[in-house]
C-alpha cells in the first residue's frame, strides 16, 4: 500500500469500502430477515428452504429433476428437494390455491390445476401449443408405444407412408433418431423424446395409457 501511495498519491486511491472485495452489497442483495431458514409458527409460512425450491419451480419454464432444484435451490441434495416438494405440494392443497407441482419428464413442474384450463385457454397463447394433425398424432403413437422402431414398420402399421410425418414430428422435437437396426443396411430407428412426456404430461413411458383402454367400448 506504501508504494502505491508514494506512486500515485492518496488523493488516488478508492476507500476501502469501494474496492474490489470490499463493496457493499445493494439493499436487495443484502440478507433479509424474512428470507432466513426460521421456523415460523404459521402452518402456511414458508421457511427459507422452502421459498428458495418455491421460487425456482416458479421461475423454471420446464421440469427441473430433483438434483438440479436442490442445487439452484441451495439445499442439501435431492432427497431434501423432494421432501420440500412433497410439503409444497400439501400447502398447496391446504390452502386451495390454482397451483399443483407435477412430476413431469422426469423433472418436477409449476403447473395450474387441469380445472382452471378452460379460463386459461382463453389467453390463446400461441406458439405455447401443441397442434398436430390426426395423421401425425397416429404415427406418434405408434412410436411411442413401439419405440425404437424403424420408419417402415410405422407404415407398416400405418398403412401408408410416412417420412413426412416424422420428419414433421422430429422438427417439432417430438421424435428423435434412436439409433440403428441391426438388419441389412442399418436403417434409423425412432423414438420419443423429453419434450413428447412434458407436451403429454407424462413423467415416463410407463405412464402411458394401457392399449387396452384406448380400445371403444363394446356395446
Amino acid at each position: 500500500m506504501n508504494h502505491l501511495r508514494q506512486r500515485f498519491g492518496t488523493s488516488h486511491l478508492r476507500p476501502s469500502t469501494q474496492r474490489q472485495g470490499n463493496a457493499v452489497l445493494p439493499l436487495a442483495l443484502r440478507a433479509r430477515p424474512e428470507l432466513t431458514d426460521a421456523v415460523s409458527h404459521n402452518p402456511l409460512a414458508r421457511d427459507g428452504k422452502l421459498s428458495r425450491l418455491e421460487a425456482t419451480l416458479i421461475i423454471s419454464d420446464e421440469p427441473l429433476p430433483a438434483r438440479k432444484l436442490a442445487e439452484v435451490a441451495g439445499l442439501a441434495d435431492a432427497a431434501e428437494a423432494r421432501a420440500l416438494i412433497e410439503r409444497l405440494q400439501n400447502l398447496y392443497d391446504t390452502d386451495g390455491t390454482a397451483f399443483q407441482v407435477e412430476e413431469i419428464a422426469g423433472g418436477y413442474q409449476l403447473l395450474t390445476r387441469s380445472q382452471y384450463h378452460t379460463w386459461l385457454a382463453r389467453l390463446k397463447r400461441t406458439g405455447h401449443e401443441l397442434r398436430l394433425t390426426p395423421t401425425a398424432l397416429e404415427t406418434l403413437a405408434v412410436i411411442a408405444y413401439k419405440q425404437p422402431i424403424m420408419r417402415a414398420e410405422v407404415e407398416k402399421v400405418r398403412g401408408v407412408a410416412c417420412g413426412e410425418v416424422v420428419r414433421q414430428l422430429m422438427e417439432k422435437g417430438l421424435v428423435r433418431v434412436a439409433g440403428r437396426h441391426d438388419s441389412l443396411g442399418r436403417p434409423q430407428v425412432y423414438g420419443t423424446t423429453k419434450k413428447f412426456l412434458q407436451a403429454f404430461g407424462l413423467n415416463t413411458l410407463k405412464d402411458l395409457p394401457e392399449v387396452e383402454s384406448l380400445r371403444p367400448p363394446q356395446a
